[in-house]
């Protein structure tokens, strides 16, 4: 979060909305197939919300614990499933799990290869040079876009805006055509807060639609570009995480004082590095080339906040008490656990045609100590049942583990601004 955002909205400004009691924003990063631990995540809230909640009514559910959702690439596709099924409640979280448990690689993409692919570089490299010219890019994902029109109801999304289950949607890409970084919102009718523009980022008002979401998880070099409409005239757009330096300033433009954060990053992964001496494999230089893309600046972002919020703490009580300060929240829940560790014992689940391509690339080299690099890169396209499942179980699990704070930081308002990870 850049520091005039945070100081302009919460020091300068009341909230631009009236805000539920306990509200809070949902702040979804992204990273391809690892984005299912945001299920699992979700899915322990649910249920730990849901035990802590009374229900007076036999087929009552809980509210929809999120007035503000905020996505980028994969997360942006989980942002826009949870609002367009935020009228089922509390359920709706779970319900997210359920369909990344439901997925399938070819549900995503697809790539057309000839089975003796992985015979040698020059048919690999043949391979992906005839899938660049009939798709502007490495891998076809129309099969993506049925699978979003399949799962995504818009006309429900547009619903619980109107109705008032969620205030607001925005999803992040990045534009090809300028280099600035734009999120899209879709709001409830009339609401007050208006498109804000800062060096190299910017927000658009618009209604969400797949071509968004489609621009937002378009991951550089594998799937192609997608045309959105801006300012009156078209611009390319790619995935949201690159060039992403403020994942949380959209939800404090809106006025949200509680963010609830998930990411994908992950602890080093030191012990499944290649010896210092080995000449990078194309899986290395691949993998790397992945987590540039989709380095997680969460941390960041949440270290901003607490040096904010410790500043202010330091002011004169009297100056500060004149000020109209509103504390800022932060709960940022990441894997406990090494993804590329975990993908690693899933790599034989990608479909064959992108297994053996990657292969015949030299790019999925698990035979000289490249592994965890050849895990890195198919962990972004690892959209399978049994890397999915051990995804949402470490979610689950690591939401279980912090329990307490889970709950406390849904429970009643304290004074003070607080940043937990």
């Amino acid at each position: 979060m850049s520091l005039d955002t945070l100081i302009s909205r919460n020091l300068l400004t009341p909230p631009p909305i009236p805000v539920r009691p306990g509200a809070c924003a949902l702040v979804l990063m992204g990273g391809g197939a690892r984005t299912a631990y945001q299920a699992g995540v979700l899915k322990a809230v649910a249920a730990m919300l849901a035990a802590k909640t009374p229900v007076t009514l036999p087929d009552a559910t809980p509210d929809f614990p999120f007035q503000w959702l905020f996505g980028t690439s994969a997360g942006a596709l989980n942002a826009a499933f949870l609002a367009s099924r935020s009228w089922h409640g509390l359920e709706a979280l779970p319900m997210l799990a359920a369909f990344w448990s439901g997925l399938r690689s070819s549900q995503v993409y697809a790539l057309d290869a000839p089975r003796w692919v992985r015979a040698n570089r020059v048919v690999a490299g043949w391979t992906l040079a005839r899938q660049v010219r009939r798709h502007r890019a490495l891998l076809d994902t129309l099969p993506l876009v049925d699978t979003l029109h399949r799962a995504i109801d818009l006309a429900a999304l547009e619903k619980a805006l109107e109705l008032g289950h969620i205030d607001a949607l925005g999803v992040t890409a990045s534009s090809y055509t300028t280099g600035e970084h734009w999120t899209f919102c879709q709001t409830r009718p009339g609401h007050p807060v208006a498109p804000w523009h800062r060096p190299g980022r910017r927000a658009e008002f618009q209604p969400i639609t797949i071509e968004h979401l489609m621009a937002s998880s378009a991951i550089p070099f594998l799937f192609p570009a997608v045309p959105l409409w801006v300012d009156g005239h078209k611009e390319h757009f790619g995935d949201g995480s690159m060039r992403q330096l403020s994942p949380l300033s959209p939800a404090i433009q809106f006025g949200a004082r509680r963010l609830l954060v998930v990411g994908v990053g992950q602890p080093q992964r030191s012990g499944m590095s290649a010896p210092v001496s080995d000449e990078p494999t194309a899986g290395t230089i691949a993998g790397h080339a992945m987590a540039s893309v989709f380095h997680d600046t969460l941390q960041a972002d949440v270290e901003q906040v607490q040096r904010v919020s410790q500043t202010i703490s330091r002011l004169p009580p009297a100056l500060a008490a004149a000020l109209p300060y509103r504390p800022v929240r932060v709960l940022a829940i990441q894997p406990t656990f090494s993804l590329d560790e975990l993908a690693r014992k899933h790599i034989g689940s990608l479909p064959s045609s992108t297994r053996d391509t990657l292969a015949g690339l030299g790019a999925l080299d698990t035979a000289r100590g490249s592994a965890g690099s050849a895990a890195s890169l198919a962990s972004y396209l690892l959209f399978e049942p049994d890397f999915v499942n051990a995804l949402i179980s470490l979610g689950e699990g690591d939401a279980w583990r912090r329990k307490d704070e889970v709950l406390e930081f849904f429970g009643p308002t304290s004074a003070g601004a607080s940043v937990e990870q």
